[in-house]
């Protein structure tokens, strides 16, 4: 079993770096929260948000599942975990942003295009809401190699998410009036580089080339 003491000697280093120096930031962070940005990403270790773009506690709202999926608006039965956060970024704290980022190697895509473990009980049906981009893949690359068509399904799903945000009531009217912006970003693990979809060329352009000044 892995040894979780680092992670106790981690906390402690946190603790007299940013905490026990006079108690300022604890006392801070004590009074509530106000970030402006609700990150959507996904679970993937090697994907944390507030790691990738070195925020501080406090400034990132952040929501993580397998595949960074933003579900469409279904009010009524069920859990609805994913959506009841974005309620609260978007109502209650009044995020300004919202960003849905994926990545490369995401193993939820995988799945969504490979199929699932003959054991798993609830990936399947959670990344079926991306199908949309499952399509996409399967029919216009179909002759493209595996990784590429990864590639594209991931960078597809993130702009099914971006449209479901859309169905939510209260996010197309802040986004109609320009009070509330939605990103799809797309972080390349394998190169480093973070790209942006931009609606004017409708692709993913790189945002931050790799080893940027």
């Amino acid at each position: 079993m892995h040894d979780i003491t680092k992670f106790l000697t981690g906390f402690k280093r946190f603790q007299k770096e940013c905490l026990c120096n006079g108690g300022a930031l604890l006392e801070q962070l004590s009074q509530g929260q106000s970030p402006k940005v609700l990150m959507i990403a996904c679970c993937d270790s090697r994907v944390d948000p507030a790691l990738l773009t070195d925020s501080n506690l406090g400034e990132l709202f952040i929501i993580r599942n397998i595949a960074n999926i933003a579900p469409p608006y279904q009010p009524g039965g069920g859990y609805h975990g994913v959506s009841s956060a974005i309620e609260y970024a978007v109502r209650h704290l009044k995020v300004d942003h919202i960003i849905v980022l994926g990545h490369r190697q995401c193993g939820g895509i995988k799945a969504l295009l490979d199929g699932c473990g003959p054991n798993d009980e609830f990936i399947d049906d959670w990344v079926s809401i991306l199908e949309p981009a499952r399509q996409l893949a399967m029919t216009t690359y179909a002759g493209a190699e595996p990784s590429e068509r990864e590639r594209v399904c991931e960078q597809a799903s993130v702009l099914v998410s971006l449209r479901n945000l859309l169905t939510f009531p209260w996010i197309k009217k802040r986004v109609d009036a320009k009070t509330l912006t939605l990103h799809g970003w797309y972080f390349d693990l394998e190169t480093g580089e973070l790209q942006s979809y931009l609606s004017t060329t409708e692709c993913f352009e790189p945002l931050v080339t790799v080893c940027e000044d």
